[in-house]
């Protein structure tokens, strides 16, 4: 089953609103879903995105592939930054060596 992060439309005829949801790739835009992670409504200025940025790195972690429109939500309120800066802080310090244990080492 491939779960997609993606926009489920609601609100009332020219004002609309949306919920960010995670659902099955094979359900419909306004169908069946997993789980409600945020809400965005585009015409309400700065307040326009909420999200539980815990519940969308946890789908993100487990698979879970963001509508193109979601990507660029969930890069405009930082959450695609502060997971590559996470995931590059881990491998930076797996992969640091300790400068004392070098001059052990050419000491010897």
């Amino acid at each position: 089953m491939a779960v997609k992060i993606r926009l489920r439309r609601v609100g009332r005829k020219k004002q609309p609103m949306y919920r960010i949801v995670v659902a099955d790739s094979r359900s419909p835009r306004d169908g069946k879903f997993i789980e409600i992670v945020g809400q965005y409504a585009p015409r309400s200025g700065e307040t326009a995105l909420n999200l539980q940025v815990e519940r969308v790195n946890y789908w993100l972690n487990n698979g879970a592939q963001p509508s193109d429109t979601v990507r660029s939500l969930l890069r405009k309120a930082g959450v695609l930054k502060a997971r590559h800066e996470e995931r590059l802080g881990r491998k930076l310090t797996a992969s640091a060596v300790a400068l004392s244990d070098k001059g052990e080492d050419a000491s010897a």
